[in-house]
């Protein structure tokens, strides 16, 4: 029997990779050192309560379409997303609410409130990011990992209107005028662990995968994606060990010929696709060579996104005032991403995202109760700031932010659970907690991002946040993919 092509992790681009090539015939087996599927993408349960631990927004419902497509099935037998309705309610700190929802006609109304003039400005701004996702969206999201001459596919008309040399906020300031407006519309540059103001305006693509195409909610959890592919994965044939850890990747005549396990045994694969971060690869996984030492260290350079900090609350009572997705904005919007990205610390006054799954699912909370994922964006990891000796006391600025805005809860509190960037660094692999692995914080960004195919070691492949195409749950799902497809052109 031919070695098994081996996916080091089962998170969501570990399982599409794995779909994708057990799809294609290949055999394929997954050595995963937790003791569930899913990577980032986890849960926690408690006295009733249940979260989400990772991520909790989901767009681009075609990707996961055409994943269990491409094994000649259909999503719905597997996975029930519901349209979230309003995408998200904004709450600022002058007191104005905003929910932007799908109804355009609605939507424009709330607009028309803050600003008459920002109407047209919203309208065309729709238009420049739908614009962008057509031009953008062949050569450096859908397709293999671009180059400099990928940039010879994009038509020379449309090469003016890739719009990367001015920062995300420049290019929203040229459409709306309200602070409000331009706030929220930088907002998407957290999607990928930026910020607004050094990311380039190209990203603002990111908005009309939500805003033109909606916000979706699995029925029973966001972890409901993950069960759902390693059930698809397993009924094609994918061997999953989980609670196995990988001591190095075996590579001979350059080539990666398998693994060595903790414990010694050795597994050889005709392949092996890394689902973690490209950087842990190189720092632990890979034999120490002068050229993994020196692309170590150029993959060292490179500036993370940004980490999280997280409050899991379960919270007596009801509010419904809050929708599912909720954003109560900061008073000082370039300051919060100077500290975080400048400073590199956590920002005094943050930004504060809650999701509440228990209005979509009520058994995720006991009856008159809800739990709370309360997200902040922090810096990645430096050996500067110790979250130990922290996270009490950046829990009470988090809590006294959403005190200001109407939701005293500290006494409502029945359940909780803090996640800092350094826990999210230990339980994820993910270097230094970095959500998104690199910072998008560069118009060159998508050239530097690691290929799917390493430089280096002929067969090893990877597929993750930290490679193309880039972070969040579609994007990590289409690196399976690009990964899965590299190596069946090449066994």
């Amino acid at each position: 029997m031919a070695d098994p092509i081996l996916i080091i992790g089962a998170g969501i681009g570990g399982l599409s990779a794995a779909i994708h090539l057990a799809a294609a015939g290949k055999r394929v087996l997954i050595l995963e050192q937790n003791t569930a599927v899913g990577g980032k993408m986890s849960e926690w349960t408690a006295q009733g309560f249940r979260w989400d631990t990772g991520p909790s927004v989901i767009t681009m419902r075609h990707v996961f379409e055409e994943l269990f497509s491409a094994a000649g099935k259909r999503l719905e037998d597997y996975l029930t997303l519901l349209p979230v309705e309003p995408l998200t309610r904004y709450f600022f700190p002058d007191g104005t609410l905003l929910d932007f929802t799908r109804d355009l006609p609605a939507l424009l109304r709330q607009i028309e409130q803050i600003d008459a003039r920002d109407v047209e400005g919203f309208l065309n701004y729709l238009s420049y990011v739908a614009r962008l996702h057509r031009i953008t969206g062949p050569v450096f999201i859908y397709d293999e990992p671009p180059r400099p001459g990928s940039l010879l596919r994009v038509h020379p008309r449309d090469m003016l209107h890739v719009d990367a040399w001015r920062s995300m906020d420049r290019a929203i300031r040229s459409f709306v005028h309200s602070p409000q407006l331009r706030q929220l519309l930088g907002r998407f540059a957290t999607y990928v662990g930026a910020s607004p103001y050094r990311a380039p305006a190209t990203l603002n693509v990111i908005a009309h995968v939500e805003l033109n195409g909606g916000v979706w909610y699995p029925q029973g959890g966001i972890y409901a994606i993950a069960r759902a592919m390693e059930r698809l994965a397993l009924e094609l044939g994918v061997e999953i060990r989980t609670g196995t850890w990988i001591d190095q990747i075996l590579v001979k005549d350059n080539r990666a010929a398998g693994v060595v396990l903790a414990d010694g045994r050795t597994i050889s694969g005709e392949a092996v696709i890394a689902n973690v971060d490209v950087a842990t690869v190189y720092e632990h996984l890979l034999p120490r060579t002068a050229q993994t030492e020196k692309r170590l260290r150029k993959l060292s350079r490179i500036e993370p996104s940004c980490s999280g900090f997280i409050l899991m609350l379960g919270v007596e009572g009801q509010h419904p005032q809050l929708a599912h997705h909720n954003i109560f904005f900061s008073r000082d919007y370039p300051g919060e991403f100077r500290d975080i990205f400048e400073r590199q610390r956590p920002p005094d006054d943050p930004t504060i995202y809650v999701a509440i799954t228990s209005k979509a699912d009520p058994d995720h909370a006991p009856a008159g109760h809800e739990n709370w994922f309360v997200l902040v964006n922090a810096p990645a990891c430096t050996p500067d700031f110790d979250w130990r000796e922290a996270q009490q006391s950046y829990r009470e600025v988090v809590l006294d932010r959403l005190r200001e805005y109407g939701l005293d809860i500290r006494r409502s509190i029945r359940v909780e659970r803090i996640l800092t960037p350094a826990d999210l660094e230990t339980m994820t692999g993910a270097r230094r907690g970095a959500l998104y692995g690199s910072s998008s914080n560069n118009p060159l960004a998508a050239f530097l991002r690691p290929h799917n195919q390493d430089p280096l070691i002929r067969n090893l492949y990877y597929a993750g946040g930290t490679t193309h195409p880039g972070g969040g749950v579609p994007m990590v799902t289409l690196s399976g993919k690009l990964a899965a497809r590299l190596i069946l052109k090449k066994v």
